[in-house]
C-alpha cells in the first residue's frame, strides 16, 4: 500500500525531521524477544519497549516533537493540553526540558500515577470532568486566558511525526518483520507508526489493537467514517480517546484491520509480560499482546501469514493498587 505524501498531516519527511529534532532528548527503547511467547503465540514476536522511554511511555515522542517545534516567542507563553495522563505527563516533561510553563488539564477520573507523574515533571493541574467535551472546554478557555500553545494528544502533526520515529527504530532493530500491532486510541501512535513503516516498506501489514469496551476505531473502519462512543468501559486507561480529522484519514487508508479483545485478555497478557518478560506494562500497553493471543486473530485466515510481528508496548505507567485488584480478580 503506498503512501500519499500530499494527504495526510505527517509524511515520512516529517517523520525523519522529528528524529533528528528529538533524538537528544528520547531513549532509543529496546526491542525484547521471548521464545517462551513465541511457543504460546505460534509466532515470532519482537517487543518495542515504549515502558522504558522517557516519562514512562512513547508520548514523550510527540511531545517533545511538538515543543521543540514551536518558535521562541510562541515558548515562552507556554503549552496547553488535556490527557488522562501519559501525554500529560509527557508534555510536562518536555516543557521542563525546553524551560517553558505546561498547563495540563487531567480528568478527573485519571489514574493517580499518572497524575503524580505531571506534578513531578512541574506541570501546573487544572482538573476536568470526565468527558472529552469538558476537557477540551476545559483547555481552550486555559489558552484563552494565558495564550498558551494547545499541544492536542494526537490530533496534530508534530505529534504524529513523533510517535512515527518508533518505527524508524523498530525497522533498523527488526527489518525482517511482516506485521506490526499497536494501540489505538486517538490514532496518533498508529498514525505516525503506519505512516513511516509503509513508506519504508508498503507490503508490511499495520494491525491496530483496540479494547472491546472502546471499539471505536473498529466501528469507524467498519463505517466509512468516525464513529464516536457515548461512553466507554475498559481497563485500558489510555485508551478511551476517539479518532481526530487528521488521524482518520490515515486509519482509514493505511491500518489493515482493527483487533478488539476484552478486558480478561488484556489482564492476561498484563500477566504474560510481568511473568514472562519482567516488564511492567500498563493494561494500554500489553492490548498488542493480546491481540496476537486473541482467538479472532489466530483463527482469522487473513493473518495466517504474520509470522514476524513487531507489537508496541507503549506505555508502563500502571497504577499498582489496581493491578493488584484486577490480578486478584
Amino acid at each position: 500500500m503506498e503512501v500519499n505524501k500530499e494527504k495526510y498531516a505527517a509524511d515520512l519527511s516529517s517523520i525523519k525531521e522529528a528524529r533528528a529534532r528529538i533524538s537528544s532528548f528520547i531513549h532509543k527503547t529496546p526491542l525484547m524477544t521471548s521464545e517462551s511467547l513465541d511457543a504460546i503465540s505460534g509466532r515470532r514476536l519482537f517487543f518495542k519497549c515504549e515502558c522504558f522511554q522517557k516519562g514512562g511511555a512513547f508520548k514523550f515522542r510527540g511531545a517533545c516533537n511538538a515543543i521543540f517545534s514551536l518558535d521562541d516567542q510562541q515558548a515562552a507563553k507556554g503549552v496547553v493540553t488535556h490527557s488522562s495522563g501519559n501525554h500529560a505527563a509527557a508534555l510536562a516533561l518536555a516543557a521542563k526540558l525546553r524551560g517553558i510553563t505546561s498547563y495540563i488539564v487531567i480528568p478527573k477520573n485519571a489514574p493517580q500515577c499518572k497524575v503524580q507523574h505531571v506534578v513531578r515533571y512541574g506541570g501546573q493541574v487544572i482538573w476536568s470532568e470526565t468527558t472529552i467535551k469538558s476537557r477540551e472546554e476545559t483547555a481552550t478557555t486555559v489558552q484563552q486566558e494565558t495564550g498558551a500553545a494547545l499541544i492536542h494528544p494526537y490530533n496534530d502533526g508534530r505529534i504524529i511525526s513523533g510517535q512515527g520515529t518508533i518505527s524508524l527504530e523498530l525497522l533498523e532493530q527488526a527489518p525482517h518483520i511482516d506485521t506490526i500491532i499497536v494501540p489505538i486510541s486517538g490514532g496518533g501512535l498508529i498514525s505516525g507508526v503506519a505512516l513511516a513503516a509503509k513508506s519504508i516498506n508498503p507490503a508490511i501489514r499495520v494491525l491496530a489493537a483496540e479494547p472491546k469496551g472502546a471499539n471505536d476505531a473498529a466501528q469507524s473502519k467498519a463505517a466509512g467514517r468516525i464513529v464516536t462512543l457515548p461512553e466507554t468501559n475498559t481497563v485500558a486507561d489510555g485508551l478511551r480517546a476517539f479518532l481526530g480529522e487528521f488521524t482518520w484519514p490515515i486509519v482509514r487508508d493505511l491500518v489493515d484491520d482493527v483487533i478488539t479483545v476484552d478486558n480478561t485478555e488484556i489482564i492476561k497478557a498484563m500477566r504474560l509480560c510481568y511473568e514472562i518478560l519482567k516488564v511492567a506494562v500498563e493494561p494500554s500497553g500489553a492490548i498488542g499482546l493480546a491481540a496476537v493471543l486473541s482467538d479472532s486473530f489466530r483463527t482469522n485466515p487473513a493473518w495466517k501469514d504474520c509470522n514476524q510481528i513487531g507489537i508496541i508496548l507503549s506505555g508502563g505507567n500502571v497504577d499498582l493498587e489496581v493491578l493488584w485488584n484486577s490480578f486478584s480478580k
